[in-house]
């Protein structure tokens, strides 16, 4: 048996294929030690370290909506006109360009109570919350059901659905590390319980699946405390994945060779576990899906939902290319080929092909 530290790639609903890999490398019988993910990664590392089996996760990918649709479907989550704050909707560029209108006839004071009614009409509409979002919230959806259900996932561990990462990793006993970007100071984050103890681990998640343009931004709240001992209330956070969708280094790098290793990993030493980095691969077709085209179905109607959905896919195509390339003896590739990072809504025959391949990835890694 062999223990290894497990880094798990960013990839949207591509990440499903981990839980077949997973299943695989348990019935191996082998287990792991540290935790990394970024975005859907991130989901994996933190089920992983919350004691989710394989099977159990297997069972999460797989549960539906009561219209049998895949839950995941219901992460894409148009936004309501009560997530957006007064706040918000006050200093919006569609309150801006009110503001400039001068309407022949009517009073300014009148003009200004105008402008509010005009903009909670337009937020009445579906479309228009949509297009809302994204120019002032970074993000087409509002991706509280993808936080309901991480919260919910948790409880089901017996662990609170506001618990910190300290609390959580107390609990658990599990070293875990989520991979976020900071857009205000344009860093990577890695957020665990040595860095932010207390964000809770939760958010932590829903930060690093953030995809940018498709699920709101994540802004850092004051009661989240500092990270690495400084201030980040107000800064933006969204997917890991736009600065390091396959942060390898932080699992097999030595904490007395890296400084930043050192600082955001503590000081475990990595020559004493096996390192494994699980990787989405799109170049490797998926057995019964190969010939899908990519993505498949386009989420929602509206056409700029779909162009972000194919930019989505470009963007998040590009991986840390100089540490795959050093660390290649260590990866499992998992087959991906015509399977959408949006695709949350594919057909059940789809998700299990997509989960059998991860399957057989992970045995041919170990050579089974």
């Amino acid at each position: 048996m062999a223990v290894y530290d497990l880094v798990f790639e960013g990839g949207g609903a591509k990440g499903s294929g981990f839980a077949g890999a997973l299943e695989a490398l348990q019935h191996a019988g082998h287990t792991h030690r540290r935790l990394v993910g970024t975005s859907a990664g991130a989901i994996t590392a933190t089920f992983l370290a919350a004691h989710y089996t394989p099977q159990e996760m297997l069972a999460a990918v797989n549960e539906r909506l009561p219209d049998h649709r895949p839950r995941f479907a219901s992460f894409m989550d148009p936004p309501t006109a009560s997530d957006f704050t007064d706040e918000e909707k006050l200093r919006s560029v569609t309150m801006s360009i009110f503001s400039g209108l001068n309407l022949p006839g009517i009073p300014d004071i009148l003009e200004k109570g105008l402008d509010k009614k005009l903009l909670d009409a337009l937020l009445a509409l579906p479309h228009y919350r949509q297009l809302f979002s994204f120019v002032e919230c970074g993000g087409l959806f509002a991706g509280r059901k993808f936080l309901e259900w991480v919260r919910e996932k948790l409880e089901v561990k017996g662990i609170d659905w506001n618990a910190t990462l300290a609390t959580f990793a107390a609990q658990t006993g599990s070293d875990l590390s989520l991979v976020v970007s900071d857009t205000s100071d344009v860093e990577m984050l890695v957020l665990n319980h040595r860095t932010a103890p207390d964000c809770p681990v939760a958010w932590a998640v829903r930060m690093s699946m953030s995809i940018p343009f498709v699920w709101r931004e994540v802004v850092w709240q004051e009661s989240w405390g500092k990270y690495l001992g400084r201030d980040k209330t107000g800064k933006i956070i969204v997917d890991g994945g736009v600065l390091s969708n396959f942060p390898i280094r932080l699992i097999d790098a030595e904490p007395t060779e890296h400084s930043f290793v050192r600082e955001v990993m503590g000081e475990t030493i990595a020559s004493e576990a096996g390192t494994m980095g699980l990787l989405i691969d799109e170049t490797l077709p998926v057995e019964g899906a190969a010939d899908t085209p990519k993505p498949p179905k386009l989420i929602g109607q509206l056409r700029t939902v779909q162009r972000v959905a194919r930019l989505v896919d470009t963007m998040t195509g590009a991986q840390d290319n100089s540490e795959i390339r050093n660390h290649e003896k260590d990866i499992c590739r998992l087959p991906a080929k015509g399977y959408g990072t949006t695709e949350f809504d594919m057909t059940a025959e789809r998700l299990e092909a997509l989960i059998n391949a991860g399957r057989n990835a992970m045995r041919s890694h170990l050579g089974l």
